[in-house]
């Protein structure tokens, strides 16, 4: 019902594929269209308000506007954007808001000689980024907060993209899910009948963390 269009050059986009993937333009922050904003996610990925509200809230920190952001305004730094990220450069170090495929490149070679991803490879993953940014990277910030979102992050597209108990997610379908910021429907992906909430990412979190080696 929803066909994928590609972003035209006057379209916002920001430094979350997960966002790019389903909306543009401007958010507004309100108890109404909160639910809206929770419905659209709710039928994309089955994700469930008690993890969406808190991501919502912190945007909206993003924007002079308390009530309102946008893509856009989500690339500010040291707030949901963080440094070593998978798919996007540090924001010293050039574009923080564009799919960096040679940054990608670490997650698409990774968990050689098999078809998927899972959190062994996440973790290792993010090992490797946040090794990556701390050469190329004098003002670094890897606090315990960017720690949490790197590893929430990677657990939700193991979640969204696969299996949202086992972690267990498709390479192809991660690797559409990042670079055409589109659902792979065509390829064969369906969403989870398990909705993702925290008692899902929970356990998939601290398996990424423990491979991480942060």
């Amino acid at each position: 019902d929803h066909p994928y269009i590609p972003p035209g050059p006057n379209d916002l986009r920001g430094p979350c594929p997960g966002l790019n993937t389903f909306v543009g333009g401007l958010f507004f922050f309100s108890f109404l269209l909160l639910g809206l904003f929770q419905l659209l996610f709710s039928d994309g990925y089955h994700m469930e308000p008690d993890i969406l509200a808190i991501a919502a809230k912190v945007a909206t920190l993003t924007s002079r506007d308390p009530l309102s952001f946008t893509l856009d305004d989500i690339k500010l730094h040291g707030n949901i954007e963080h440094d070593a990220s998978v798919s996007r450069a540090d924001f010293i170090t050039g574009d923080n808001v564009h799919f960096n495929e040679t940054i990608f490149s670490v997650l698409a070679n990774a968990n050689p000689g098999v078809d998927y991803y899972n959190t062994t490879s996440a973790g290792q993953v993010q090992h490797i980024r946040l090794a990556q940014s701390a050469a190329t990277n004098p003002n670094l910030t890897n606090t315990d907060k960017e720690f949490f979102i790197r590893s929430v992050e990677s657990s939700f597209y193991l979640s969204a993209m696969g299996d949202p108990v086992t972690g267990v997610a498709p390479k192809n379908f991660v690797q559409i899910f990042f670079r055409e910021e589109r659902l792979p429907i065509a390829e064969g992906w369906k969403r989870s009948e398990v909705p993702i909430n925290s008692d899902t990412l929970g356990p998939l979190f601290h398996s990424i963390a423990a491979q991480s080696n942060w």
